[in-house]
């Protein structure tokens, strides 16, 4: 008995320990030969509770099933993010925007969310939009209908997983709108709209950040919805001079739902 005594005793340390180092309360038996990450979406109900889901997509009356802007009579836009890259470049953007009250949309794609499952949290958290860009970010109006489907709900059902919601966008990959067939297919996975743009900051072909930073205030005025993306150097150091000039133009930098609101 105190043998046994003593080996309950011994567990329950290495037991916190293993807690302390961020092992999840309830590992899969096969979880640390897979290295698969833990879901952040998963709390001991015994110590908190889970995070609320995320908000769910909704429709806009009156608005296009592809929308590119919202209304021009008012003094905000949207920048809309394709979330994927460097998970630190992408936390720096996210940082900046806060720093400077704004918030953003990001379109992840599903197999940046399977390397990175925090991310999903941490755009909430801060208070940004997070919606679907594709499983694969492949050219997803090129692709038969079971394909394009596939890579629609793929994606939807990570962020599902992560979040309790499909997210409240869907953006096609590889393409500014989608193909009818594209449109469909997202509106029967759950999305009433397909979300396009107006300014395309042409971030991904490294022009550097003041080339960016033209490209963007040349051309957006209210209800612009603005492409831009994780991943590039450029567009970090672009982010500040944009918000900080659009501050002085009196327009502020909302999430798409906001806009369209």
């Amino acid at each position: 008995m105190l043998r046994a005594g003593a080996g309950l005793v011994a567990g329950g340390v290495l037991g916190a320990g293993c807690s302390a180092a961020g092992t999840a309360p309830h590992p899969a038996p096969d979880s640390a030969a897979s290295g698969a990450a833990a879901d952040p979406s998963h709390t001991d109900a015994r110590t908190s509770a889970p995070p609320l889901a995320a908000p769910a997509p909704r429709a806009f009356p009156g608005e296009p099933a592809q929308i590119t802007h919202g209304p021009r009579d008012k003094p905000r836009l949207a920048l809309t993010f394709h979330g994927q890259g460097d998970p630190g470049i992408a936390r720096a953007l996210l940082a900046t925007a806060e720093k400077h009250g704004a918030r953003l949309t990001v379109l992840a794609v599903g197999t940046w969310l399977d390397e990175h499952p925090e991310m999903a949290r941490r755009i909430l958290d801060g208070g940004h939009d997070l919606g679907n860009h594709t499983q694969r970010h492949l050219a997803v109006n090129a692709m038969s209908e079971t394909d394009a489907r596939a890579e629609i709900t793929g994606c939807a059902d990570r962020l599902k997983r992560l979040t309790g919601s499909i997210g409240t966008w869907f953006r096609p990959s590889r393409a500014p709108t989608a193909s009818p067939l594209v449109q469909r297919l997202a509106h029967g996975a759950g999305y009433p709209h397909v979300l396009s743009y107006d300014v395309d900051s042409l971030d991904y072909t490294r022009p550097g950040a003041p080339a960016v930073v033209r490209k963007v205030l040349a051309e957006a005025r209210g209800g612009s919805v603005v492409s831009m993306h994780f991943g590039y150097p450029d567009t970090v150091a672009a982010l500040p001079d944009v918000l900080k000039e659009l501050d002085r133009r009196g327009l502020h930098a909302v999430t798409t739902t906001e806009l369209l609101s």
